[in-house]
């Protein structure tokens, strides 16, 4: 068999395709010239941890550096959030003569190009038009408006890109104020990850350094696209191919990065063109991994290819998993995998022969009804034969924002860990309340029937973040009050805003006048220390929180006003959160860390009887029982875009000039009689979206992609019942020709 295998006779992508290279380096070159080269190498070297994802560089060795080497590390995303931070401010004659409306009409892309809020903005119930005021006045508002306010009627809501500090005290606020329905970003991406790993292995986060991925003799990559999310990720792949290691990419589609990938900052792939990221393709159905991950179990069993030594004496419940294997039948497993035994079998030796394996995955893995399970078996996979601890092994969930895991570590969660409840009641003499808080979704939903009066939003886009999008636009407008805080202008400042809504501008990360911290992926904690001054009297984010806090909560009961002061803050991380004690030296020894005891060095385990645990799967369903004409739809993100913010329309790496495309295997667009280009209509209960452009792609076929969050129409509410992460990647559709 050939070491790359392919499935589609026809492959779109591969039309020479390579992603990276001097296609790159052009864009910064293009990027400097629209922001001045000075400026652009400024914040790109500063002593300021990375805007984009949560791969991580910057802090105190500065904006070029990780952990890990002295080598240059520096991407397009990157690059891109220094841009959208660097540009003039939106002139106030924006809001004055255009309305809502007005601006609603604009894309996603034309409204970030606006450039950075400057001043806060405010309308009343009712108003077609934001209208500037004074931060004095935001804030007087704002408290005036939570002060009279339920806390049981309240949300709030973080994004990852915040730091550690506001993070850790928006959510003591909140509790303090009353209010347990605290939660972020990760309910939509990763909450799955932390549930599924939880349960097998008692943590939520990777069980890797930085360091491990340049000792592992083989990378997995399940459901996720680092070439157009995670750039420097797929240098690390092309280096471990350099070494004579394997990656194996396990994704329904074909895509271009992940087949070649010329890094700028590694000589033999942008000069000597070795460029081969993935050693072997495996392309499953749409929500097909649990049976392909079961088959390479079943197959690792067969061949006697497992460490029973250490199943036996570090993990329990293996019966179980072992019979629930022997019971699956093949022909189960390649029908719903869409995998075939053959190329199975390939793969589970390549995994038999590895010394040292790491498993990543993105959120072609969370974003499914059984996201947590999903996890769950990878985890199952790599206790088989004990790649959890040790140099060059262990589990690598592929965080986004860049402070996504810092922000979930800072207690911003529905549910506090009790001994950090404890300690904070016992350290400020505090009641804290005790209910069950509401997810993200959960508080959407409560919008919708009436339940919520009050909404704080530190950063983010959650309109464009959340599924069934007309459902949210309603549950969003039938909030009375609502303070949005971001740095630029997005699809949530114009949509859902019928009631009162305050839009609150912000310093960025490199632009406080007082250093914060962030948090890896791979469990390291940065310092950065700010300094831009690009607009000015914009308030940083601890600003605004202290003094709406100061302002609601009687000094008697907590004086918030100490934490304007951000080493207060830290101090106060310190001592309560546990992994974080280092913080209380950082600001005089800028020593940077990692948080101790995420990475697992031997066959202890953080769960309640310290054994891993194999998890059997009771969600995920084996059969396809989707009538035959629908489809299984996959959202997906573009090169030209971090999350929700959209800085191109076009995909260089899937050959796109905008992003009305649907993608879909040539063979179907034969069945359904038409041709590449024709536009048709996606359609389902949820929702229509109209006038796609049919682009051929190599992709199994019954399964098509297009892009988010313009899918998000057609997204319905359902849940992983375990994390509430919407199946974002497993949306049954319908296709009809659009009416001309």
């Amino acid at each position: 068999m050939n070491e790359a295998v392919n499935i589609s006779k026809k492959k779109p992508t591969d039309k020479a395709i390579t992603g990276g290279g001097f296609k790159a380096i052009q864009y910064v070159l293009n990027c400097a010239k629209k922001v001045g080269r000075a400026n652009l190498a400024a914040t790109v070297r500063s002593n300021n941890t990375c805007k984009a994802c949560a791969f991580g560089t910057g802090g105190q060795r500065g904006g070029l550096h990780n952990e890990y080497s002295n080598r240059i590390e520096i991407c397009n995303k990157n690059i891109q959030a220094h841009l959208s931070d660097i540009r003039d401010p939106i002139p106030s004659q924006i809001f004055e003569h255009n309305s809502i409306e007005e601006l609603k009409a604009l894309s996603a892309k034309q409204i970030e190009d606006l450039g950075r809020l400057a001043t806060p903005l405010y309308k009343a119930k009712g108003d077609k038009y934001y209208q500037c005021i004074s931060y004095p006045s935001a804030l007087a508002k704002i408290s005036q408006r939570l002060t009279a306010s339920d806390p049981l009627r309240s949300f709030f809501y973080a994004s990852g890109r915040s730091s550690n500090e506001a993070a850790f005290i928006l959510q003591l606020f909140a509790r303090i104020y009353g209010c347990n329905h605290i939660n972020n970003c990760s309910y939509y991406c990763h909450q799955a990850s932390g549930v599924g790993l939880n349960a097998s292995i008692g943590t939520a986060t990777a069980t890797i350094q930085y360091q491990d991925l340049h000792k592992a003799d083989l990378i997995f990559v399940f459901g996720a696209n680092p070439a157009s999310n995670h750039p420097r990720f797929v240098k690390v792949l092309l280096e471990c191919r350099q070494r004579g290691g394997k990656v194996i990419v396990v994704n329904p589609a074909k895509e271009a990065g992940l087949v070649r990938f010329a890094s700028p900052s590694n000589l033999r792939s942008l000069i000597a063109g070795e460029n081969q990221v993935a050693s072997h393709y495996i392309q499953p159905h749409i929500g097909g991994d649990m049976a392909f991950i079961c088959g390479l179990a079943k197959q690792l069993l067969a061949t006697d290819s497992i460490d029973k030594a250490f199943i036996d004496a570090h993990c329990s419940d293996f019966p179980a998993y072992e019979d629930y294997l022997h019971k699956l039948d093949w022909q189960q497993i390649t029908q719903t995998s869409g995998v075939s035994q053959a190329e199975i079998e390939v793969i589970a030796q390549c995994y038999a022969d590895s010394k040292r394996s790491v498993f990543s995955w993105g959120m072609g893995l969370t974003h499914h009804y059984n996201g947590s399970e999903n996890v769950e078996a990878i985890s199952n996979l790599a206790l088989l034969r004990n790649m959890i601890a040790g140099e060059g092994k262990g589990l690598l969930p592929l965080r986004g924002h860049s402070n996504v895991q810092g922000v979930g570590s800072m207690g911003f969660t529905p549910n506090l860990k009790q001994q950090l409840f404890d300690a904070i009641e016992q350290e400020y003499g505090v009641s804290l309340p005790r209910y069950q808080g509401m997810d993200t979704l959960a508080c959407v939903q409560a919008a919708a029937a009436g339940e919520i009066d009050t909404a704080v939003l530190l950063g983010g886009n959650l309109f464009s973040a959340s599924p069934d999008s007309r459902f949210s636009a309603k549950a969003l407008d039938n909030i009375p009050f609502k303070v949005m805080v971001n740095s630029t202008l997005n699809y949530s400042h114009v949509n859902g805003v019928e009631g009162e809504n305050i839009i609150l501008p912000i310093r960025v990360r490199d632009e406080e006048t007082q250093a914060t911290t962030q948090e890896s992926m791979f469990n390291f904690v940065r310092l950065s220390d700010g300094g831009f001054n690009r607009i000015e009297n914009l308030l940083s984010e601890v600003d605004i929180i202290s003094h709406i806090a100061s302002a609601v909560i009687p000094a008697l009961t907590f004086d918030f006003s100490q934490f304007q002061k951000h080493s207060n803050i830290r101090q106060a991380i310190a001592k309560l959160i546990p992994g974080f004690e280092q913080l209380a030296q950082i600001d005089e020894s800028k020593r940077e860390f990692h948080i101790p005891g995420r990475k697992f060095s031997q066959g202890v385990f953080p769960t309640n009887d310290g054994l891993a645990h194999f998890r059997l799967p009771k969600d995920s369903k084996w059969r396809d029982s989707k009538p035959q004409e629908d489809f299984i739809l996959s959202t997906v993100r573009s090169e030209g875009q971090f999350n929700t913010i959209i800085f191109s329309e076009e995909d260089v790496y899937r050959g796109q000039k905008d992003r009305q495309v649907l993608f879909i295997n040539c063979e179907d667009i034969e069945q359904l009689r038409c041709k590449e280009g024709d536009l048709i209509d996606l359609y389902n209960s949820t929702g229509v979206l109209s006038k796609l452009r049919l682009a051929a792609f190599d992709i199994k076929r019954g399964n098509v992609m297009t892009y988010f969050p313009e899918a998000n129409i057609l997204v319905p509410q359902t849940v992983d019942r375990r994390s509430r992460t919407p199946g974002f990647k497993s949306v049954q559709v319908k296709l009809r020709r659009s009416s001309s």
